[in-house]
């Protein structure tokens, strides 16, 4: 099997994830590319060389710019703050190598935009790192839709909530800093996404972005603990989310419900290999939500388990997701959600915030 060097930006919560998803996706996926985990790159050399050590890396990096110039790196996965997802991605694209980039895509929609620019410019394989989306349950319930079991749709909610900041005295950090680390650059990307990828484009939209808490021990807050948005789809459907950090008992509240002419779909994260369906077709002493547990009939669940109901986790939908990206590349073809359509989320989230500074209605513009 081929082997393609692997380089991992980052290698905190999201950068062990990664390592971890290319070093088992091989044996999971039988993929036609086999990742080799060539080179690592942190905050400083010495935070690298542990990263190294603890996930299995060929080498660790001085710096990012050693990592994405490196020849035997074939394929960039970045995992970094936001605020350098620009620069690292364009300078990957330059050197023609593929780029998997955590979300948000930009830390800014003028960063999301240039990003784009780069990445089609270039014509290498690109992705946003959506994962809760690929779980088996979320795929088939896009199936679903697709093929038309609910019917036409006509309304959508949407939440991600957690409460990782719902104590008033938690102190402050990086996360209560900058737009860009609030409830709306953090949370509600993965949310929109999943409106986007169940529902279809966003047309307009109302929002309040409000926050609760404006000082916490160590220091003022400067961005967003939760929001709302009433929203209208190019489709005609009508739509409501919901995004908190604050949102107390929540732990990962990425949940949605969807009514359509001939039925209806819930699903819950915290119960993630569960998918409620609801048929009016179905006898009227029948009628009901039915709870369908995931299994091999299910997109991507074999691979993982022979047996039904057994379940998938967190860390199984970014291997899903690194199955993706290594598909992609060995195919010489785009796989969702691209740059381009992680551009869409952030209008979304600009639309928002406009529309909450302005208290009007705002149009979305497609990108």
């Amino acid at each position: 099997m081929p082997e393609i060097g692997i380089g991992i930006l980052g290698g905190g919560y999201m950068g062990k994830a990664h390592a971890v998803a290319m070093s088992a996706v091989g044996a999971v996926f039988g993929t036609t590319l086999r990742p080799r985990l060539e080179m690592v790159s942190a905050s400083s050399h010495a935070s690298a060389e542990n990263y190294r050590a603890a996930y299995g890396f060929q080498r660790a990096a001085r710096d990012w710019q050693e990592l994405v110039a490196d020849p035997k790196v074939e394929a960039i996965v970045i995992a970094s703050p936001q605020s350098t997802h620009r620069e690292v991605a364009e300078a990957a694209f330059a050197l023609d190598k593929p780029v998997l980039c955590e979300k948000p895509m930009g830390a800014t929609l003028e960063d999301s935009e240039a990003m784009v620019a780069a990445a089609e410019k270039s014509g290498c394989v690109n992705m946003v790192a959506y994962n809760y989306i690929r779980t088996p349950a979320s795929q088939y319930a896009r199936k679903l839709i697709q093929d038309g079991v609910i019917g036409d749709v006509t309304w959508f909610r949407g939440e991600h909530t957690e409460d990782f900041y719902a104590d008033p005295q938690a102190p402050a950090t990086w996360r209560t800093d900058g737009d860009a680390n609030g409830t709306m650059g953090d949370l509600a990307p993965h949310m929109i996404n999943a409106a986007l990828a169940l529902i279809g484009p966003v047309s307009s939209l109302m929002a309040e972005v409000e926050r609760v808490h404006e000082d916490r021990p160590g220091g003022k807050v400067t961005n967003d603990d939760h929001a709302q948005m009433m929203v209208r789809f190019q489709s005609g459907a009508m739509g409501h989310m919901y995004f908190s950090r604050i949102a107390t008992g929540r732990k990962m509240g990425y949940a949605y419900e969807i009514s359509g002419t001939k039925g209806a779909i819930r699903f819950d994260q915290e119960d993630q290999n569960a998918l409620w369906l609801y048929r009016m077709d179905d006898a009227e002493a029948e009628r009901g939500f039915r709870k369908i547990l995931t299994g091999p009939a299910h997109p991507d669940y074999l691979p993982f388990c022979q047996g039904p109901g057994h379940g998938t986790g967190y860390q199984d939908q970014i291997i899903i997701e690194a199955k993706d990206f290594l598909e992609a590349i060995a195919n010489g073809k785009p796989s969702w959600p691209t740059f381009r359509d992680g551009l869409d989320v952030k209008r979304v989230v600009e639309a928002a915030m406009a529309s909450s500074r302005t208290k009007s209605w705002q149009s979305v513009q497609s990108a």
